[in-house]
């Protein structure tokens, strides 16, 4: 065990060092195998302290989370300029998003991995901020139909889906650029804009996909 930090300081920066060394620890360890211990020693606190500040290892997990979707979230609007054109805003917010995960890998575990696998409250702190995001994301789209100028009108639910699908493209694609050497957040970023970005012009230019033969 390192020796325990007695240095004072605002209750908000010492909390936030906590956080800090919980998000690594969970995202490397796994909720259930972290230890309080762990996370006092790498905070440079007491797990007495802990426990004071944050209640208990649950609690503590559920700040985690709300902490890391909050600054996702935040991350991917910010990237996004409202005037830009479409394809400018959605670019600005997949650069945003993965740029954001790729440098705070652990908190992405967080996310992505651990809050979704332990059950309740944890998942539907996940929940929540993927849904902030399909909306977002659903309102980009919305904006990109009305933009191309032939089908300002596209379905509600064809929106909604597109957002869907794509919001679950860019957290499984980060997931894997975070795990693969010599993947940068902008290689992601284009990767997935390519491959949504074709589908998507095409469906606004009117060139929807339809098959040769008839669909059973």
């Amino acid at each position: 065990m390192g020796a325990v930090k007695t240095k004072r300081m605002p209750r908000a920066v010492r909390e936030q060092q906590m956080l800090d060394a919980a998000v690594r620890i969970f995202g490397r360890r796994g909720y259930r195998a972290a230890s309080m211990d762990e996370i006092a020693e790498l905070a440079g606190v007491s797990k007495p302290l802990v426990y004071l500040y944050l209640n208990s290892k649950e609690d503590l997990f559920s700040a985690c989370i709300r902490r890391e979707a909050a600054a996702l979230t935040e991350a991917v609007r910010a990237g996004v300029r409202p005037g830009a054109p479409a394809d400018r805003q959605l670019w600005e917010g997949l650069r945003a998003f993965f740029t954001h995960t790729a440098q705070h890998p652990d908190g992405w575990t967080v996310l992505h991995l651990q809050a979704r696998t332990h059950g309740e409250p944890f998942a539907t702190e996940v929940a929540a901020m993927r849904t902030e995001i399909v909306t977002f994301v659903t309102q980009l789209i919305a904006v990109t139909a009305r933009d191309a100028h032939h089908d300002p009108d596209l379905p509600e639910h064809e929106v909604a889906g597109l957002a869907e699908a794509l919001v679950g493209a860019a957290e499984s694609l980060a997931a894997w650029a975070n795990t693969t050497p010599g993947v940068t957040a902008r290689q992601a970023a284009a990767t997935l804009m390519n491959f949504a970005w074709a589908g998507l012009g095409n469906l606004m230019e009117g060139r929807p996909w339809t098959s040769a033969v008839p669909l059973t």
